[in-house]
């Protein structure tokens, strides 16, 4: 008798950040482990258009997910600068509670600035997103990108350099995660356990 041919079905992924679920196809459950999801945010967050990378983690028969990479469209950017108006770039990398990323943030000034004026921009941008970033965990820094509430904060500091008609994340992705503390301490015990004692001689009786 034939057997009956297996199909893929569909599984609900849960995506927390912004307390949606999307829909992934597979065999089973298991076969969705660390997939990527992209995600376009453009209508929830009201035209501001970005694309969310997400991974896939398997739990039982749960999925779920969490953000791996937020990044803003270019015709979006291309829309901020105009005429009469001077950019600043940067890339770099740099730690975070749980994570090691890259932040590339773009400032857009209200008129045509000096070569120094771009200078003390970006390093005072650099300077305030490795402060901030550097003792929270990913996923709230991903949240708080989502509710600008670091791109604002920021604003208000360099304001004081220069007033900004945009400041924005271009990028803002997980390069390598850290393990965490827990697992890292389990592990070495382990090790402990397993490795062999050494043989204490025999104390001798006279």
């Amino acid at each position: 008798m034939a057997q009956a041919k297996k199909k893929k079905r569909f599984y609900d992924v849960e995506i927390p950040i912004i307390g949606k679920t999307t829909h992934l196809q597979a065999f089973e459950i298991p076969e969705l482990k660390d997939k990527v999801i992209r995600y376009d945010l453009t209508r929830s967050l009201r035209g501001k258009s970005i694309l969310l990378d997400l991974k896939v983690v398997v739990d039982r028969e749960k999925a779920t997910s969490y953000p791996i990479e937020a990044k803003i469209l270019p015709y979006y950017l291309r829309r901020a600068v105009r005429k009469g108006t001077d950019y600043v770039e940067d890339s770099f990398r740099t730690t975070c509670k749980n994570a090691e990323i890259t932040i590339k943030p773009l400032l857009v000034t209200r008129r045509k600035v000096s070569r120094e004026v771009r200078k003390a921009l970006r390093e005072t941008a650099k300077k305030e997103l490795i402060e901030y970033v550097k003792d929270k965990n990913s996923d709230v820094l991903f949240d708080e990108l989502l509710n600008n509430s670091i791109q604002k904060p920021l604003s208000l500091k360099l304001k004081k350099i220069y007033p900004l008609s945009l400041c924005e994340i271009r990028i803002f992705k997980i390069e390598k995660e850290f393990e965490p503390e827990a697992k890292i301490k389990k592990e070495k015990s382990k090790e402990l356990e397993e490795k062999p004692k050494e043989i204490q001689p025999e104390e001798t009786k006279e």
